[in-house]
């Protein structure tokens, strides 16, 4: 059971907004689905969860090594791609020294791409 609010928090203030039928059911069956009591908690939730986000600026050069980082993160993906197809596409296929030096790489390349991220977002 929620303890009582302060004066701060209570919610004496109406806001009315107009909506369609099909709308208002959208709504109730989204509050219902998401496990909220009521309509209410559920739109103030989706309002101030969009509100709190963490707003990132980008310097040109960030943006850039983004765009880099975008880049080299779909060249694995493609690599990664090949190798399961063949993996997958033949039954009798061993992973040869070409493919773990592939799957080195890779690695090696989300690492740095996790750690460029990693610095980006602290």
């Amino acid at each position: 059971m929620p303890g009582k609010s302060t004066e701060k928090d209570k919610r004496d203030q109406m806001l009315l907004v107009r909506v369609s039928r099909d709308e208002k059911l959208r709504i109730k069956a989204l509050t219902r689905s998401e496990g909220y009591p009521c309509m209410s908690d559920y739109v103030r939730s989706r309002i101030f969860r969009r509100l709190d986000k963490k707003v990132i600026s980008l310097d040109e050069n960030t943006s850039q090594q983004l765009q880099e980082l975008d880049f080299e993160l779909n060249k694995i993906g493609v690599n990664l791609n090949q190798l399961s197809k063949k993996m997958n596409s033949f039954s009798t296929y061993n992973v040869g020294d070409n493919d773990r030096q592939l799957l080195k790489q890779a690695f090696q390349m989300m690492m740095k791409c996790l750690a460029f991220l990693q610095k980006q977002l602290n």
